[in-house]
């Protein structure tokens, strides 16, 4: 899809170019050629009309629901397209393969619950490029030092992702919530 997207996209970049160029060039003799030949594919479209109009309809018809259909689903398969769903890690000996990030979001959450007086642990993981985004949304007890929990999360995090798995960290977003106090002591 993605070259796909550039062959069209360079097509009509060319052909902007050359009309810019053209109309640059000679302005008046461009807009007079251009009001020709939309004057006779008027006057082409009114005798086809004349000649059949169930036809006619029936062409209007099929150009707009394929119009719809082929522009429609490029343009969703732009936005929508692959969404790169994982990383590409570089082996030792040169290989490549892709990790899916559900998977990294699994180890992650394995790896901070064992962490002590960690509740809960909600990772969330964005590729980008060669590296990860993560968002970390994690409970702890109400009566944990933060400063020293957040520097020992960020730490795990960077030795799992980095050493562990051998991905690159990007962002590290590190949202830290404690549990309320009843739920500690009940």
């Amino acid at each position: 899809m993605q070259f796909l997207n550039r062959l069209v996209a360079a097509a009509v970049f060319l052909l902007l170019l050359i009309f810019a160029i053209i109309f640059s060039v000679a302005p008046f003799a461009a807009i007079d050629t251009l009001q020709e030949y939309l004057a006779y594919c008027r006057s082409s479209l009114e005798q086809w009309q004349s000649a059949s109009p169930t036809n006619f309809i029936i062409g209007q018809a099929t150009l707009g629901i394929a119009a719809l259909l082929i522009f429609g689903l490029l343009s969703w398969l732009t936005v929508l397209g692959r969404q790169n769903r994982g990383v590409i890690i570089h082996t030792t000996d040169g290989s490549l393969a892709e990790l899916d990030t559900n998977s990294i979001t699994r180890r992650l959450e394995w790896h901070l619950e064992q962490v002590a007086e960690v509740n809960n642990v909600l990772p969330a993981v964005k590729a980008r490029g060669g590296a990860v985004d993560i968002r970390l949304e994690i409970e702890v007890d109400p009566d944990v030092d933060i400063p020293m929990k957040t520097d020992e999360i960020v730490l795990l995090t960077r030795s799992v992702i980095e050493e562990t798995i051998g991905l690159r960290l990007g962002k590290l977003d590190v949202h830290l919530r404690c549990a309320p106090m009843e739920q500690v002591y009940s």
